[in-house]
């Protein structure tokens, strides 16, 4: 699979024109040859516009999904829809599983190069603090995975990263790539180089750890969006500018990286 993570520019609620460069990015990565693209969290509304949540909430399927799928189709490519803000009641009258009848949730969808939606992820851990996250939305409750390019890909967003039990649930389900679009911002940037490659190494598996670029009137996301192959070894990475990173990733090693060195079967 050649993965691209895209590291998107973002505007504080600018919903038409966060789209517009995600929609871009998906043409980009496709004619550079890209297999899958990882676009960053909370990419539509921009994850520190807390007071655009509401009236930019959409259900699963509403129109930011239907123009990610649509590039998905037009350029044969698989997405990752990095997370948007979801209308909880709007999905469950569509008919959707959802984790609350009400509110809001930070939501992911991966789309198949077909367009056939493969999974969904609902962010599990909300960041308190001071930020408004673990207020206004609700957390989600399942995990879930999809075959894409000979990989079984997983998700996780953002805050997740610091819950490694999470990824230990999605090793037992198989995953060989675990994506995360995150918001992650400058003052933790140490963290941001640590806890996704502590993934990688834990698990044997393939880490794409996509962030945007953007700055809000409460913070700076630092970019630096990174691919880990299953020795924890970053295999492509940028800095805080807009852009998109490129690694191809073999399912292949990871077999021969769990074979060659077998921690996990001394897991008790």
């Amino acid at each position: 699979m050649r993965l691209a993570l895209a590291q998107l520019e973002i505007e504080a609620a600018d919903v038409e024109g966060n789209l517009g460069r995600a929609v871009d990015a998906v043409a980009t990565a496709a004619e550079a040859g890209a297999d899958c693209v990882a676009l960053p969290e909370i990419f539509d509304v921009g994850y520190f516009a807390f007071d655009s949540y509401a009236r930019n909430a959409e259900p699963l399927g509403g129109d930011t999904h239907r123009r990610i799928r649509e590039a998905a189709i037009e350029h044969g490519v698989a997405v990752l829809a990095g997370t948007v803000v979801e209308d909880l009641a709007a999905s469950a009258a569509a008919g959707e599983d959802v984790p609350a009848e009400h509110g809001l949730a930070n939501t992911a969808a991966l789309f198949d190069s077909d367009g056939k939606r493969r999974l969904v992820y609902r962010k599990h851990h909300l960041f308190g603090y001071d930020s408004a996250e673990a207020e206004l939305l609700v957390p989600g409750e399942a995990t879930r995975t999809a075959d894409v390019c000979g990989h079984t890909v997983g998700v996780t967003t953002c805050y997740d990263l610091r819950f490694p039990e999470l990824y230990r649930q999605l090793l037992d389900e198989g995953v060989t790539m675990t994506l995360v679009p995150s918001a992650w911002p400058s003052p933790r940037v140490e963290h941001w180089k640590l806890l996704p490659r502590a993934r990688a190494v834990e698990n044997l598996m393939y880490v794409g750890a996509v962030n945007g670029a953007a700055t809000f009137e409460e913070a700076t996301l630092v970019g630096r969006s990174t691919v880990y192959d299953p020795w924890g070894t970053p295999v492509a990475a940028s800095d805080d500018d807009p852009t998109i990173v490129y690694a191809d990733c073999d399912p292949a090693q990871v077999e021969a990286v769990r074979e060659e060195f077998p921690a996990l079967g001394d897991r008790r």
